[in-house]
């Protein structure tokens, strides 16, 4: 996969994320999280439950068991765990786009002009890293 296909792809769940937090489908976000962790995987590496666990992507606060969710209990679900997962998807997407990190399903392995751990960055006068800065494209 390449630096642009990431971003594009990452742009689209994050819209999709968005459009489901306003109108919210169960099986819309089940096939939305079956993209993304796919996404995310092919780019990132496979999570093990752990990680997942840890960030708690897809736990929402108020679990409903044993029975049936209410329409709003279910529209609730729906836009919480949409969310998590969207803010995961826009910390991959500033990850490529912004910091020009290398990603485990770029092709060729590493960002281009990068070595493994660079991250490319300019300091202010301060010496500070300049938020605004983006890497130049090559």
């Amino acid at each position: 996969m390449t630096r642009d296909e990431l971003i594009t792809r990452t742009r689209q769940l994050v819209q999709e994320g968005e459009r489901l937090r306003s109108q919210p489908s169960l099986a819309a976000l089940q096939t939305w999280l079956k993209l993304s962790d796919d996404l995310l995987s092919v780019a990132w590496g496979q999570m093990d439950r752990y990680h997942l666990a840890w960030l708690m992507v897809g736990k929402p606060k108020n679990v409903v068991r044993g029975r049936h969710m209410t329409h709003d209990e279910e529209a609730a679900y729906v836009r919480e765990v949409a969310e998590g997962k969207t803010a995961a998807l826009r910390t991959s997407l500033d990850a490529v786009e912004r910091q020009g990190m290398p990603f485990v399903g770029e092709e060729g392995g590493v960002a281009q002009g990068q070595g493994m751990g660079d991250v490319p960055r300019r300091l202010d006068v301060r010496g500070q890293s300049d938020p605004r800065y983006r890497p130049p494209d090559d």
